[in-house]
């Protein structure tokens, strides 16, 4: 299976650290947030990661090279500013990332999570597999709820999408390149039951603001 961070996002609520420098290379614990995702996939057994990027993302570039220094492949799909959202980025990316019609992981750049990605699934008998959090103090109201295994947008108590999942090409049927979300193709699928999930309730923070930013430096530091 291959996996794919997303690191195409402008980080507008972190200006001004992002003005100069992408979001997913911000340092967390002594390195760039991107890499704790590197390290956590190469030692999960993924050696072939694909990133796309948009702002800055010739630094991005700069910054990994070609991912030997960690034992694995990485390959890019560079997109156009201010980037092709969610949706859009993966969809882009299908050619690089698809493998006989395997699925493949998608992982937010912008999260910290010590999730053993071995904890997933390697098969999925759907279209997609998320992995779902408790609700943080920033998102109360959740995304998806989780019932025997399906995740559902209602009929139960929601919990928050992680950024983390598993997806079929075959999700993104019928879709046409350019910028969309990825949500409304989960919804549709999630209607079909064609979603499944699991609860994780390790570390996970989303770190989308300075605060959080600071959070997640300190939290690595103190572990």
């Amino acid at each position: 299976m291959k996996a794919m961070i997303l690191a195409a996002g402008r980080g507008e609520r972190m200006r001004p650290l992002t003005d100069n420098t992408p979001k997913p290379l911000l340092m967390v614990g002594g390195k760039p947030l991107i890499q704790w995702h590197i390290e956590a996939l190469q030692a999960a057994g993924f050696s072939e990661l694909v990133i796309n990027h948009a702002w800055l993302g010739g630094q991005i570039e700069s910054r990994l090279g070609d991912g030997a220094q960690w034992g694995v492949h990485i390959t890019y799909s560079p997109e156009d500013e201010p980037g092709l959202e969610t949706g859009g980025g993966i969809f882009r990316a299908l050619p690089l990332l698809q493998k006989e019609g395997e699925p493949f992981l998608v992982v937010n750049a912008d999260v910290l999570t010590d999730i053993d990605f071995r904890r997933l699934p390697a098969r999925i008998g759907g279209l997609a597999h998320l992995l779902l959090v408790p609700n943080p103090a920033h998102h109360p109201q959740g995304d998806f709820a989780l019932k025997d295994k399906n995740v559902s947008s209602a009929g139960g108590p929601l919990l928050t999408f992680s950024g983390i999942g598993i997806y079929r090409p075959q999700l993104f049927t019928g879709c046409q390149d350019g910028a969309f979300p990825l949500a409304p193709l989960l919804r549709q699928a999630m209607q079909q039951n064609l979603v499944s999930g699991q609860l994780y309730q390790g570390m996970w923070l989303d770190v989308g603001t300075k605060a959080r930013l600071q959070h997640a430096d300190s939290l690595v530091k103190n572990r």
